[in-house]
């Protein structure tokens, strides 16, 4: 195994995804985190200087909340980033580590068995956010100014803080098409496909996604209709080049346009041609099913096997002249 075989197989253990994302989009994620916190800051001291409870005002701050926004102004998009989640992720979970902390005795399994319980409750009424396992934490571990709130924990600071975060997660991400929050609203302003071609070998539907999904058994963070639309998107994609390359050419990448673990790519390492004519390439899997294996076949047969030439960009496989 080569270096840079090494160093994408290390890459990939570590969870370490290929990001595409502009320039423009990372600042504006990180402008529209930093005025919801801001926000959040404000309505603090803003409820402080209205005596609505005699705490400190560091306690009307949760630390979730940094996590939160993460999530509305980094994947606006995100299942996990949609106002259900946001709103009843931090409020279930208030709501458990209160009643964990008021009614179980003090010890060190109380935090676990709260945080557990938010998971539970959360997946359950379909609410999934991270962060607010964190909330559920934060009301056991507080400390006593946190304690002494009880259950107005869940309504001051945490409601307050979550509708300060919500409103400028709407505000900001809608100011800006392309992150129109909540996800739905994104999906309905989207302009109509073009027409559908006459035929396609295989037609996904909506019922396979649901079927797939499931049979996956594991939380996927994109909600259905942004799922479907990027399979659209794809498949539209696709048509656009279904020929086989015309020329096979040493040192160029090709890939055989499959999917999931059938996806491969390949590179011709060089000519073989043989004594009695056969006109043989060698070739190397650098990506996808059977990646670093070496292999050796006829000229025409790898033609059959590759769909289009690929190049390597951005940290992605693309079609040559794309």
């Amino acid at each position: 195994m080569d270096f840079e075989s090494l160093r994408q197989e290390t890459l990939n253990y570590l969870g370490i995804e290929r990001n595409s994302t502009s320039n423009r989009e990372k600042l504006l994620s990180a402008l529209g985190a930093m005025l919801a916190i801001a926000a959040v800051i404000w309505v603090s001291h803003f409820s402080v200087s209205l005596d609505l409870i005699a705490v400190s005002t560091s306690y009307f701050i949760v630390a979730s909340m940094g996590a939160s926004a993460v999530l509305l102004f980094a994947v606006p998009h995100g299942a996990l980033s949609q106002p259900w989640p946001l709103l009843g992720g931090h409020l279930v979970s208030a709501s458990i580590g209160v009643s964990c902390q008021l009614w179980l005795s003090d010890s060190l399994w109380v935090a676990g068995l709260a945080v557990g319980l938010a998971v539970g409750a959360m997946y359950y009424l379909r609410c999934i956010h991270p962060p607010g396992g964190a909330t559920a934490l934060t009301a056991v571990i507080g400390g006593t100014q946190v304690q002494t709130l009880g259950y107005d924990f869940v309504l001051i600071p945490v409601l307050v803080n979550v509708l300060a975060i919500l409103f400028i997660a709407v505000t900001f991400n809608n100011l800006f098409p392309w992150r129109r929050y909540p996800a739905h609203l994104a999906h309905r302003h989207k302009p109509a496909p073009g027409a559908e071609p006459a035929h396609r070998e295989h037609e996904l539907t909506q019922e396979d996604f649901a079927a797939a999904i499931q049979q996956l058994d594991s939380y996927v963070d994109i909600t259905a209709e942004g799922l479907t639309e990027l399979l659209e998107l794809a498949k539209v994609h696709a048509e656009r080049n279904i020929v086989h390359p015309a020329a096979i050419v040493p040192g160029r990448f090709y890939s055989n346009g499959k999917l999931g673990n059938r996806w491969s790519i390949r590179q011709i390492i060089d000519d073989a041609s043989t004594a009695d004519g056969r006109d043989e390439v060698i070739y190397k899997t650098v990506a996808g099913s059977g990646a670093y294996d070496t292999g050796l076949c006829l000229r025409s047969e790898f033609r059959q096997w590759a769909r289009f030439e690929v190049q390597y960009s951005n940290g992605h496989w693309v079609k040559v002249g794309e």
